[in-house]
């Protein structure tokens, strides 16, 4: 082997990703959840030009909860996940991720490495790479220049990968470029994309806008098998997608909390029918779609 073969060899291993200097490795976030609750948000307001965006919002959300948040459009549900992940600031109020981590006074990037993590609708996935390549990109490693590249894959990050495959559902697809993905199949690998980083919150948003019917229910599935170790925060208008997965659901009204509760208690909620419309209850008079 020659002497600059060695040398590149040497910066490889320096570089190997399981084997960085501690200086240089991600810190890993402890998230006090003494008392069951990873989220926290109290009094929160925001105003744009006069509109109350968010006003005196209050919701608590328990450690591997899911929770969906429903509302018309307007109704603030983007405004707070904005907030929560450090996109927008508020004008006032508290959001604290476990007891011990104030989000309002750290950006985007110190959010997500927390362990917070956000799929908006429209999914953002790297067309021209990989299934693999994306779950790649997606680790949580050190992204400078020298680490990138000289840095290879370790066994762990691997079998973390291949785990994460097998939970969205596209083992056979890995090598497939992400281009080539039905719709269905790209918004399960930007969920992925999320996973491989290893998030506490997983904040999703519509995620099954313009899906199939058998891509709706694999996605109910998948989001269902996620609650319990991590928390997940789920943004949908499609009822019938929400009463699948709905354990606790949080109605939004003008900026604020209207109502909370089981799907059934919230399709029966006196105040929800109200603010939407009572025309367009069932026969039974309870809340059809009318937050689609």
């Amino acid at each position: 082997m020659s002497t600059l073969d060695q040398s590149l060899q040497g910066l490889r291993d320096t570089f190997r990703r399981d084997q960085v200097w501690p200086f240089l490795a991600p810190e890993q976030a402890q998230v006090d959840v003494g008392n069951q609750m990873i989220l926290y948000v109290e009094g929160l307001n925001l105003s744009f030009d006069g509109f109350k965006a968010l006003n005196n919002l209050n919701l608590y959300v328990g450690d591997g909860e899911l929770r969906c948040l429903i509302g018309a459009n307007g109704a603030g549900k983007t405004t707070l996940m904005d907030v929560i992940t450090g996109k927008t600031q508020c004008d006032s109020g508290t959001v604290y991720f476990g007891q011990n981590h104030n989000l309002l006074t750290k950006d985007e990037a110190d959010i997500a490495q927390l362990g917070i993590g956000r799929k908006f609708q429209k999914p953002t996935v790297f067309e021209e790479q990989t299934v693999f390549d994306n779950l790649e990109l997606s680790l949580k490693t050190d992204k400078r220049v020298l680490p990138t590249l000289f840095s290879r894959l370790s066994p762990s990050e691997i079998d973390r990968i291949d785990e994460v495959l097998a939970i969205i559902g596209l083992r056979k697809q890995r090598f497939m470029k992400a281009g080539a993905l039905s719709h269905g199949q790209k918004q399960w690998l930007e969920i992925g994309m999320l996973l491989v980083s290893d998030p506490r919150l997983l904040l999703i948003d519509e995620p099954v806008a313009g899906m199939t019917a058998q891509e709706t229910e694999r996605t109910a599935e998948l989001l269902t098998s996620l609650a319990g170790e991590r928390t997940v925060i789920v943004v949908e208008h499609d009822m019938e997608f929400v009463r699948s997965i709905a354990r606790t659901v949080t109605v939004l009204h003008q900026g604020s909390v209207l109502a909370e509760g089981t799907m059934d208690q919230i399709q029966n909620n006196k105040d929800v029918i109200e603010v939407y419309l009572g025309e367009e209850q069932d026969d039974e008079g309870n809340l059809a779609g009318v937050m689609a």
